[in-house]
């Protein structure tokens, strides 16, 4: 049976753009099914965007590795709006974290995050 994972925008970003913490995360993701909220494209999308503006000469590979994503074959679940903004609330996180962390937790999936609030709520979620 192929696990199932949740991977957040933070991880996703270091490995499409060769981030320090890229093999770490590719590690950690295996051969598992991902999966994620539907945001996740928009928050990638602001990544490549945020570093194409700091390294404007990198702008054709940024987009290129920004690309790439569609080969990973991620899954992208609707969240439940309500539930994501008490989770949020009571967690500190924003919306858009909580949303990977909701998805998780439905799933009963490891979530795959270099964010330490995320990781930290998600540790204290399992406690």
């Amino acid at each position: 049976m192929i696990a199932v994972k949740v991977v957040d925008a933070s991880a996703l970003a270091a490995l499409l753009f060769a981030e320090p913490e890229a093999d770490a995360v590719a590690r950690q993701l295996g051969d598992s099914r991902l999966v994620a909220p539907a945001l996740l494209g928009f928050e990638l999308a602001n990544v490549c965007l945020i570093k194409a503006r700091r390294h404007p000469e990198q702008q054709s590979a940024l987009t290129a590795a920004f690309e790439l994503r569609h080969q990973l074959s991620i899954e992208e679940v609707a969240v439940d709006h309500d539930d994501t903004l008490a989770l949020a609330a009571r967690t500190r996180l924003t919306t858009y974290d909580a949303s990977y962390l909701w998805v998780a937790r439905q799933l009963g999936a490891e979530l795959v995050t270099l964010d330490r609030q995320l990781a930290r709520a998600e540790a204290l979620s399992r406690a």
